[in-house]
C-alpha cells in the first residue's frame, strides 16, 4: 500500500510495484494533488503499466546498446552497418532522454546530415535504425519508451539499381589489387557512393 509525505513544503509519494518501491514528487505543496498521483501510480501497477516516471529515466544511450544487442545475438550480417548508423545517430542525441526526442529534433538531425553533403538514402538508412531502436524499445517486456515517435524518411530519387550477392562480392574482391580491398570492402558494408567515400582518410 502507498503512502504520502512531506519534505519541506512538497507533497510525495511512496508506492509498490513488482515487489519494488518507488519515490516520486508532486511538485505540489496541495495533499489532494499528491493523493490523487498515488492513485493513478497505483492504478498503473495494477494494471502492470509502466508509470511515465520510469520512462523518463531511459536515455538514448540505453536504448542504443539494446538495439546494436539484438543484432549481435541474432548473428546479423549488417551489424557494421547498424553501428555506423548508431554513432551518426549518437552524434545528435547521445545523453538525451527518449522521451524528449521528437519529431522536430530528428528533423534537425536530418538537417544536420544534409549540411554534411550526406545522401538521402544513407540518411534514411540512419532513421531506419531510429525507428526500430523505438520499435524494439516498445516490445520490450519493461517497455523503455512510452510512445514511438512520427519519424519521416526522405525521397530517394536517386535509388541505386543492381546489387552484389556475397559471393559475387568475394570473388570480385579476390580480384582486386591489395589497396582497393579495403575500399571496396567498406563501400559493401555501409553501403555508401564513391563520392562519399573517396574524402575520407584511410590509415
Amino acid at each position: 500500500m502507498g503512502m504520502i509525505y512531506q519534505r519541506g513544503n512538497v507533497w510525495w509519494i511512496k508506492y509498490y510495484r513488482n515487489g519494488r518501491y518507488f519515490r516520486e514528487s508532486s511538485h505540489s505543496k496541495v495533499k489532494k494533488v499528491a493523493e490523487g498521483l498515488l492513485k493513478r501510480r497505483e492504478g498503473e501497477a495494477a494494471l502492470g503499466r509502466v508509470p511515465r516516471v520510469e520512462f523518463e529515466k531511459v536515455s538514448f544511450d540505453a536504448l542504443a546498446e539494446e538495439y546494436l544487442r539484438d543484432y549481435r545475438i541474432n548473428r546479423r550480417k549488417s551489424l557494421s552497418r547498424a553501428e555506423y548508423s548508431i554513432n551518426r545517430l549518437m552524434e545528435h542525441f547521445k545523453g538525451l532522454r527518449l522521451v524528449g526526442i521528437s519529431t522536430p529534433m530528428i528533423n534537425a538531425f536530418v538537417e544536420k546530415r544534409l549540411n554534411k553533403d550526406a545522401s538521402n538514402a544513407t540518411i534514411n538508412r540512419e532513421l531506419a535504425a531510429l525507428k526500430r531502436m523505438f520499435n524494439l524499445g516498445a516490445r520490450q517486456t519493461q517497455p523503455m519508451v512510452e510512445r514511438v515517435p512520427y519519424i519521416p524518411m526522405l525521397k530517394e530519387n536517386n535509388a541505386r539499381k543492381g546489387f552484389f550477392e556475397h559471393e559475387e562480392f568475394l570473388a570480385l574482391r579476390s580480384a582486386l589489387p591489395s589497396y582497393l580491398k579495403g575500399v571496396v570492402t567498406f563501400a559493401y558494408k555501409v553501403g555508401w557512393r564513391v563520392s562519399e567515400i573517396s574524402g575520407l582518410t584511410w590509415k
